[in-house]
């Protein structure tokens, strides 16, 4: 198949409008984002007040605003989904990311002028489901997590023309199929595919014979026991160029519920790497060591998921630095403002990564100085820090320990 003439799409997270500048900042297309009925109850989420400044934000900025509604609804549920997603549509968001066949027909039904995206939780696996969901009136479709890439690029040529195709290239993966979990429902009483999901595949299992009650066999030859279904975050950053090729219309990346910092490293990343950058494997695993992660796995493109693509020691999410502030302010061509997320001292070299996806460093002032002039040694949480050379607005300030 001949290369398409776009390049992808790059389609960010925000679980909240502070998040969403960010992904704008830091080179996003679009931005996915939700409020109630969106499979995040726990991600800070959006009042409608400001899902319309986000949308604005957005398209101030040029790029495109996609609201998720794609929970599984009861009954009585659909009036008010539908009352949902027309203030949406008033507010001019460009799609409305849908799940259930249902909430997807009372909306084409109600002449919703926002396009329609089937979400990834509706299990896409094949060109002809696809095909289906474009004669209904979708203009995308997320395909499943458990596609190989010879899989994608054959839908890809069949629905080629037909509808949008859209990937999941990096972030968290629900053991589960396409994230339709029951294991947090069953043990815990919180739904996962209601957005309420205690992610209970990243806890600790032992393994118990049926004709054995209580004797837990051991997996290891220490007693930590087994975490049999703690997947390893997913990255397909060496495949970027081949989704390009073959057609996919928006790569997409996890993460509502992930930090400012998280948004701003990914997000830059592979930005660049969508602009033509060449970035080697052992740099962009420098770049993503930089967030939390569980380890980083091909997931399926390569074909069935095997044991290294579960994190089966610990269930920890680990990273090599400490978000230490952010540029807040661009003031004058000699200083700027930051805002200080975890405890700084004075005269310590920090890592910046800018918005541009670049690294440099910078050293902080000894002494720090405050907005009201006073003087100190370190700086806590949320003070604000005159830093005397200058850095670009978001720009991120942090201590790596390789």
């Amino acid at each position: 198949m001949a290369q398409s003439s776009n390049p992808p799409e790059l389609l960010a997270p925000a679980g909240n409008l502070e998040k969403l500048k960010w992904a704008v900042q830091y080179g996003a297309d679009a931005v996915y984002f939700g409020s109630e009925y969106s499979l995040r109850n726990f991600a800070g989420n959006f009042s409608l007040h400001q899902a319309e400044q986000g949308i604005n934000y957005l398209h101030q900025h040029g790029k495109k605003a996609y609201i998720t509604l794609n929970i599984y609804p009861f009954s009585d549920e659909y009036e008010k989904i539908l009352a949902l997603a027309s203030s949406f549509d008033d507010m001019n968001a460009d799609a409305l990311i849908v799940a259930d066949l249902g909430v997807f027909m009372i909306l084409r039904r109600a002449g919703i002028k926002a396009a329609l995206h089937i979400s990834t939780q509706a299990n896409t696996l094949s060109s002809q489901t696809a095909i289906e969901y474009a004669e209904l009136g979708a203009s995308r479709v997320n395909l499943a997590r458990e596609l190989s890439l010879e899989q994608i690029m054959a839908i890809q040529q069949a629905v080629s023309g037909r509808i949008q195709t859209e990937v999941f290239i990096h972030g968290a993966v629900c053991f589960s199929y396409s994230g339709r979990c029951a294991i947090s429902d069953y043990l815990t009483g919180r739904r996962a595919n209601r957005g309420e999901c205690t992610h209970p595949c990243r806890w600790k299992y032992h393994l118990m014979e049926e004709e054995r009650p209580g004797e837990y066999h051991p997996v290891f030859e220490d007693d930590r026991g087994l975490y049999f279904f703690n997947s390893k975050d997913l990255a397909l950053f060496e495949y970027i160029p081949a989704l390009a090729e073959i057609g996919v219309d928006s790569l997409k990346i996890e993460g509502r519920m992930k930090s400012v910092h998280y948004i701003g490293s990914v997000v830059s990343m592979y930005r660049r790497i969508l602009d033509g950058e060449h970035i080697s494997s052992e740099e962009a695993f420098k770049l993503l060591s930089r967030v939390k992660n569980r380890g980083y796995s091909r997931g399926f493109i390569d074909g069935p998921a095997e044991v290294q693509d579960y994190q089966l020691e610990d269930n920890h999410s680990a990273g090599n630095t400490v978000f230490a502030a952010n540029v807040t302010e661009y003031s004058r061509p000699d200083d700027c403002w930051i805002r200080v997320r975890n405890k700084i001292f004075a005269g310590e070299r920090l890592e910046v990564l800018l918005p541009s996806g670049r690294l440099s460093e910078t050293t902080l002032p000894n002494p720090l100085t405050d907005q009201k002039g006073e003087s100190h040694e370190f700086a806590n949480n949320e003070q604000i820090i005159r830093l005397t050379s200058p850095l670009p607005e978001f720009s991120i300030l942090r201590r790596v320990s390789e």
